[in-house]
This record gives structure tokens, sequence and C-alpha cells, in this order.
């Protein structure tokens, strides 16, 4: 018997006879790949009758992303005719092939993705004008981009992440700005970039990890301003770069850890004299 979902196979046996195989299940895969209409296409009759587009594969008119940017990638000088097309994602692989003075019109695209193509291919002049676009990889891109003058523009950006950008990138000399981020991503950066002599600003900065990358960097005659921090590890980096005198203080710190770290330098100074 038959099932609805069963097949039934014929096939040759060895006295060349027929043999009927009931029950065989058989997976039909349906091709989902987009096709468009090429009875539609203004290329039905040039590109499509030379072989140089192809339905389901390399093809501008299908909604097909891939199949969108392989037709562009093979013919780039085509793209201008699609800068203004209704489907976004064809006017933002588009926006990837457009000669740069196609550009400008596309900042104002209703559609971020489009907007986040411009903004890797824009001339830099033109940056400032999305550095308040409401996406984020908008803004990153921007950034990312921005000439190191210019960034401070974007150093209040509402979004973490840029912000993280513009610390990474911002001249030390602008850092200052950035010591009370809220983000304690942004600090740390701040905290390992920013000219030691500016890193008294950043002792008490709520993170612990952020006050121990101070104590690593700050010079070693500024470290007695981290000698009594609330966390015994901050101390204990501090006692690992003191000096001797304040190494004698650390001798009655709170902590056995700090003291026997203390200690030990003290001895090995001495050794050394």
């Amino acid at each position: 018997m038959v099932g609805p979902g069963d097949a039934t196979i014929v096939a040759a046996n060895s006295q060349g006879g027929l043999v009927m195989i009931a029950n065989a299940m058989v997976t039909l895969e349906l091709d989902l790949t987009p096709m468009a209409d090429c009875g539609q296409c203004r290329y039905q009759n040039s590109l499509l009758a030379a072989g140089r587009c192809k339905p389901g594969d390399c093809c501008v008119k299908a909604d097909s992303g891939r199949q969108i940017e392989r037709f562009f990638k093979s013919h780039p000088g085509y793209a201008s005719d699609y800068a203004e097309d209704e489907f976004w994602e064809r006017r933002a692989i588009a926006a990837r092939y457009l000669p740069t003075n196609r550009l400008e019109p596309l900042l104002d695209d209703p559609d971020e993705a489009v907007r986040r193509a411009l903004a890797y291919r824009i001339p830099l002049e033109w940056l400032p004008r999305l550095c308040n676009d409401p996406d984020r990889e908008v803004r990153v891109t921007v950034a990312d981009r921005l000439p190191e003058q210019q960034l401070e523009m974007m150093a209040s950006d509402p979004d973490y992440l840029v912000r993280v950008y513009v610390a990474r990138r911002l001249p030390v000399g602008r850092l200052f700005r950035l010591v009370v981020d809220p983000d304690t991503e942004v600090r740390r950066i701040v905290a390992e970039r920013i000219p030691r002599v500016s890193l008294g600003l950043m002792v008490n900065d709520p993170e612990v990890q952020i006050r121990r990358i101070v104590v690593q960097r700050m010079e070693i005659d500024d470290l007695i301003m981290m000698s009594q921090d609330v966390d015994w590890t901050v101390r204990y980096e501090v006692a690992l770069r003191a000096n001797s005198a304040l190494l004698e203080k650390l001798l009655n710190d709170s902590d056995e850890e700090v003291r026997d770290i203390a200690q030990q330098r003290l001895a090995i100074a001495a050794m050394e004299n």
C-alpha cells in the first residue's frame, strides 16, 4: 500500500524484467531561488541574449542580494541606473559601484543599508554630514574614517560603541573629555592612551580594572596617590612598582599579599645594594 507521502519506484531486475518497489520515501527539494521575469527585463535582448546575465544567478531584477551583487560586479557601469530604485537592497548594492560624483544624493536615503554603504565610500569631507545619522553602524563607520582633528565632534555620541571608536583614534591630547565617560570600555581605552602625566585624573575611577591600568602606567613618583586604594589588587599593583620609600609604608598595609610583596621587593633591593 502506497501512502500519500510515498512514491512507487520501478527498477530493472537482473533478468531484465521490471520490479515495483512500493513505500519508498522520496524527498523532493524545492528550488526557492528567486527568479525574475526576463520577458519584462530591459536587458532581454542585450545582456541576456549575449549570456552576460543569467536568471537565478546574475540578475539585477531578482529580489536577491546575491544575484544583484553578481550583476553589478560584472556590470558596474549599470549601477547608476539603480541609484533611485524602489528596492532598498538594489540601491544599497548599487551604491557600492556608483561613481563618487553620484553618491551625494544618497546621503539622505531613507534606508540605513544604503547609508552604510555610503559611509565606507564617500570622500572624507562629506563624513560630517553623517555624524548624527540615526543608524549606529553608519556613525561607527564615520568615527572610524573621520579625520582625527574632527573626531571630537563625536565624543558625545549616545552610543557607547561609537565613543569606543572615538577613544581609539582621538589624539591623546584630546582624550580628557572621555575620562568620565559613562561606559567602562571607553574609559579603559582612555586609561591606556592618555598621557602619563594626566593619569591622576583617573585615580578615582569606579572600576577596579581601570584603576589597575592607571597604576601600571603612571610615573613611579605618582604611585603614592594610589597606595591607599580601597581595593587590595590595586595596592598590590602599586607594590609591584613602588620605590623603597613607598614600599616601607606598604609594609603596614591591611592586606597580607600586599605586605608580602612589599617586603620581598625591599629585601631584593637590600641585597642589590
